[in-house]
């Protein structure tokens, strides 16, 4: 029996982005690629901006400049970009009737909006923020729902060459001013709220309550969603009265590639979060190259990843969707509402060709079943793609086989906000082996070290490092340069180490196994809590668990999961026996748990990221830190109901 999950067809292989790469370049084998991309960075990344088709208004003179470290590298140094100009503006000059979003809203309102109309969205935006007083290096936050105006903010913004600060919607007042004040913003972009499970959310208070305490915020510009009015804020400006018209189309700056684009705020376990700066040249160069290459995405695709603007995701999904001229669709409200099919229905209704998820959003819906997946026609997907988290092989499998129809490639891929884009993902020109993520992204040179530093011997975990720099890598933190070279560079010299623990096995496919800081050190035996989770979910009655470490005199940590049960089923201590013999069984008695707790629901952020943190701290009686990403806060009711 093959190890493969899904192996190319010569379709596949013959009409793939990345074989046009190949073929320019005389390169038969795809992994001879990632070799001399990894090999040879600056031919690999000049040789992608001329296929891909980046645009510079004024060349560049050198590709990289590392004088300063690879820790602070310079790309492209002597020419001009703009991300806008790239993602929107040329093709609205080239092909203005070619759909550039799909949007549908809960209420199953729907707008298709073209790469023209977007433009002038985008534009009526930018003079607006001009005629404020916005200007170069000036920060506005973006606080919006899934809204097309979210979108053409985040390029009106680009566009001036201000500096865009997505801020995720379903933050509460002081996380979002925490980011205010970190940043400095100008002015906060929000709504009056959006749809959600059936009933209105708002954000417009919330959005007043941290501009007050923001004293840099001169302006809080509002979009009015519902269209029955809001409460009035002493810094407002109504939507209607923000955007500025104009004769003519509105010229991108010319920008130095390495002028800051954006701010991406994540999350610290302690302290307030790391605001990772992106610059225009580096960000759109790599997206571009990732969403051409590895999701194989082109002009005529509709490219949906189910996410949230104020995400690296979202930025990710329309920046590469938009460089590649296609049509990215957004989805406002809950995937499962009002019914498990709502994900399946919209990609069915808009033609859906490559569709992202993550793999929590794959466990939540397999509950319904597979009928709700069949009812719908998803024969028009090429291509799935998956991101956050290491899958479990059932999930995998059924994402594969039920929503793919066993033809349908899974682009698994992994990076991180600081990362601005993927380490690892997987090709749609070579095989598939479950819960792999392929091989190294192109131009990524990658490896996995042991404790010492040296390379891990083939199937051997180790730690996750690049050794060399790439375009979209963040240009430190915000305010915080010591707290970005303490993070990632201060383990090895010259090394990003990323704190994902991963592998490599025999046939060279890759594989992540969870957060090197979540290692469990168990009896001195070091491994991660994904394999705890995979055990338990290979019992019948369990959906999805969660595995936490915790202080534990004889072995050093004892092992905590919390488990969600399928529909139907009892919670019991006889079953608590068994889903502990079955991890037991699993990863051999060392490794038994000290507890096993079913549970309704797991911590998550809007992302679909379990916050192990969370439940850990809960376990121990101790302060959760920094929960502003959390999306349902009665998960942790539900744990301490199972702790009791």
């Amino acid at each position: 029996m093959s190890d493969y999950s899904w192996e190319p067809t010569p379709e596949y292989v013959e009409n793939a982005n990345v074989t046009r790469l190949m073929r320019k370049h005389n390169i038969e084998n795809f992994r001879d690629l990632v070799q001399r991309s990894q090999d040879d960075i600056e031919w690999f990344w000049e040789a992608a901006i001329e296929d891909v088709g980046i645009e510079f208004f004024d060349p560049y003179d050198r590709l990289l400049d590392t004088s300063d470290g690879i820790q602070w590298p310079k790309w492209f140094t002597g020419g001009t970009i703009n991300l806008t100009y790239n993602c929107i503006d040329r093709h609205a000059e080239r092909t203005p009737d070619a759909l550039a979003l799909i949007w549908e809203g809960e209420d199953g309102e729907v707008r298709r909006i073209s790469y023209g109309q977007l433009r002038t969205m985008v534009d009526g935006i930018a003079r607006g923020l001009l005629a404020l007083g916005i200007s170069r290096s000036d920060p506005v936050a973006v606080y919006m729902p899934m809204l097309p105006e979210a979108v053409a903010a985040m390029y009106a913004i680009a566009k001036i060459g201000a500096i865009y600060m997505p801020v995720f919607s379903g933050f509460g007042a002081p996380a979002i001013t925490t980011r205010l004040l970190d940043a400095q913003a100008k002015a906060i972009i929000t709504a009056d709220g959006f749809y959600r499970r059936g009933s209105k959310v708002s954000m417009k208070e919330v959005a007043d309550e941290a501009a007050s305490q923001a004293p840099s915020v001169q302006h809080v510009i509002v979009f009015d969603r519902f269209g029955d009015g809001y409460p009035a804020g002493v810094k407002d400006v109504a939507w209607g009265e923000f955007l500025v018209g104009g004769d003519e189309p509105l010229g991108c700056e010319r920008l130095d590639p390495e002028t800051p684009y954006m701010i991406a705020y994540t999350s610290g376990t302690t302290g307030k979060p790391k605001g990772s700066v992106h610059v225009h040249g580096g960000f759109v160069v790599k997206i571009a190259q990732e969403v051409c290459y590895q999701v194989d995405c082109r002009p005529g695709d509709v490219f949906f990843w189910v996410t949230d603007m104020g995400w690296i995701m979202g930025p990710l999904e329309m920046v590469g969707g938009h460089a590649n001229g296609a049509c990215v669709l957004m989805y406002e409200g809950a995937p499962n509402f009002p019914g498990p099919d709502r994900l399946w229905k919209i990609c069915a209704d808009h033609g859906v060709t490559i569709l992202g998820v993550s793999p929590t959003l794959v466990r939540a819906l397999m509950p319904a079943g597979e009928e709700e997946v069949r009812k719908h026609d998803l024969s028009q997907l090429r291509i799935t793609g998956s991101t956050g988290e290491p899958w479990n092989p059932e999930p995998y499998r059924w994402f594969a086989n039920v929503v793919g129809g066993g033809r349908v490639p899974i682009m698994n891929l992994s990076g991180g906000t600081e990362v601005g884009a993927c380490f690892l993902g997987a090709s749609p020109v070579i095989p598939q082996k479950v819960c792999s993520l392929g091989v190294p992204s192109l131009g990524m040179a990658m490896a996995v070290l042991d404790a010492d530093g040296r390379p891990v011997e083939p199937g051997e975990v180790g730690e996750l490092v690049c050794t060399k720099p790439w375009p979209a890598q963040t240009r430190g933190f915000w305010n915080a340069p010591e707290r970005y070279i303490e993070t990632y560079w201060s383990r090895w010299p010259d090394m990003w180490v990323h704190g994902d623990w991963a592998s490599i096995d025999a046939d060279g496919f890759w594989f992540l196994h969870g957060r090197s800081d979540d290692t469990l050190n168990i009896a001195g035996k070091r491994i991660g809590p994904a394999e705890f989770e995979s055990a338990a979910v290979e019992h019948p009655a369990v959906i999805e668990c969660a595995a936490v470490g915790v202080p534990d005199e004889i072995k050093g940590t004892a092992v905590w999961c919390f488990c969600i049960l399928k529909p139907g089923i009892e919670a019991t201590a006889e079953l608590e026996k068994e889903v502990t013999k079955a991890i037991t069984d699993e990863l051999g008695k060392a490794f038994k748990p000290q507890a096993v707790r079913f549970v309704s629901e797991l911590p998550k952020t809007r992302s679909a990221k379990i916050l192990r943190r969370a439940i850990k701290a809960k376990v121990m009686g101790e302060d959760a830190g920094d929960l502003s990403s959390l999306e349902n806060p009665s998960a942790l009711k539900a744990l301490d109901e199972a702790l009791r």
